[in-house]
């Protein structure tokens, strides 16, 4: 896989985590949330049906070569959130906090620039708030 097919590939990655972190502001505050927040609301399901975008963030990374250390760190985040996610409404609130796709897609994003930077350069920078 090319430098640029792992790029694009990491923007669908981080355009996913930004959806499901916080596709929304709360309304007169500065608090963002994502669907991964608004699925957990729902009892019993909805942290499992959230799983499904962050599950596929983490074979993406797998698919473009990241190592088993990144993907463990990443699986931990995700692990985090599932788990505590169950918790009713103390859940809720951590799914606000901890944005756990965005931690994993600026992981990802990480990783990429260093492994694809040539010596003495960088590699593009974007973060994943910009949008």
């Amino acid at each position: 896989m090319t430098r640029e097919e792992h790029f694009r590939r990491l923007e669908r990655v981080e355009k996913v985590a930004r959806n499901m972190d916080r596709a929304f502001r709360l309304p007169l505050t500065r608090i963002r949330i994502g669907w991964d927040g608004l699925l957990g609301l729902v009892p019993g399901i909805g942290d499992t049906l959230a799983v499904a975008p962050a599950v596929w963030i983490l074979s993406e990374a797998h698919a473009m070569g990241a190592p088993r250390t990144l993907l463990a760190q990443m699986a931990g985040n995700l692990g985090i959130d599932y788990v505590i996610g169950l918790i009713p409404l103390i859940g809720d609130v951590f799914d606000i906090g901890f944005k756990s796709n965005s931690r994993n897609a600026e992981l990802l994003r990480a990783w990429l620039e260093d492994h694809h930077a040539a010596p003495g350069e960088g590699a593009p920078s974007r973060r994943l708030d910009a949008a």
